[in-house]
């Protein structure tokens, strides 16, 4: 017997498909490494421990509390925009996209808000251990991020003849992320190659809303 999931279902599936394989992969990574700990995998790919206080790839932008609150809402928005286009029947595939960016910015919220809490502090010299019994390196929503993914590609020299950078060092694609990184970068990429007709209409709907309310 075939099972067919609906629409909604499917949503949130994917969501806590990601938001589960993220936490595991984060765990172990703060659990097992030490801070900046590397392991090879290939040439051109590294399991290498890291946190950061900010955005996705480890951007730092604003205080750390402005960032977790801000994801919190941007995912209470999302969340209801989700349950929104469920109910009007919108294209599976487009519901998957934006599934994956709400469950990307969970994952990260469950790090910010209680990471800091719940492990002590990751070093060159220690390895972080669950519920501590002298506490958390943190309070709440001041958790760092957990990233481990690094992917450097290419890994040279610019050359000597180039202005500006000539005999720098250089690494394409030198961000490190986690999964939950991922989950978010792949929805907005698939939004844009093939979903973005919905994006158009859904900002064109939303200017003639807006219009109809002014009248």
């Amino acid at each position: 017997m075939k099972i067919r999931l609906t629409k909604g279902q499917i949503s949130v599936l994917i969501i806590f498909a990601v938001l589960i394989i993220d936490q595991i992969i984060k765990v172990l990574v703060k659990t097992n490494m030490y801070w900046h700990e590397s392991i090879r995998i290939t040439d051109w790919f590294y399991i290498y421990f890291t946190e950061n206080n900010g955005m996705a790839f480890g951007m730092e932008i604003f205080g750390k509390f402005f960032l977790t609150t801000f994801r919190i809402i941007a995912v209470g928005l999302i969340g209801w925009y989700i349950h929104r286009i469920v109910k009007r029947g919108f294209k599976t595939g487009y519901i998957v996209c934006i599934s994956l960016i709400l469950a990307g910015a969970l994952g990260n919220i469950i790090d910010s808000v209680f990471y800091g809490v719940i492990f002590n502090e990751s070093t060159h010299s220690q390895i972080a251990t669950f519920m501590p019994e002298g506490g958390g390196y943190s309070q709440w929503f001041y958790g760092k991020v957990v990233d481990m993914f690094y992917f450097p590609i290419i890994e040279t020299n610019w050359p000597s003849w180039m202005p500006f950078v000539g005999g720098e060092h250089f690494i394409f694609f030198s961000p490190i992320f986690n999964f939950a990184d991922a989950a978010i970068s792949c929805g907005i990429i698939a939004l844009l190659l093939f979903y973005s007709k919905y994006l158009n209409d859904a900002y064109h709907a939303g200017i003639k809303h807006n219009e109809n309310a002014d009248k």
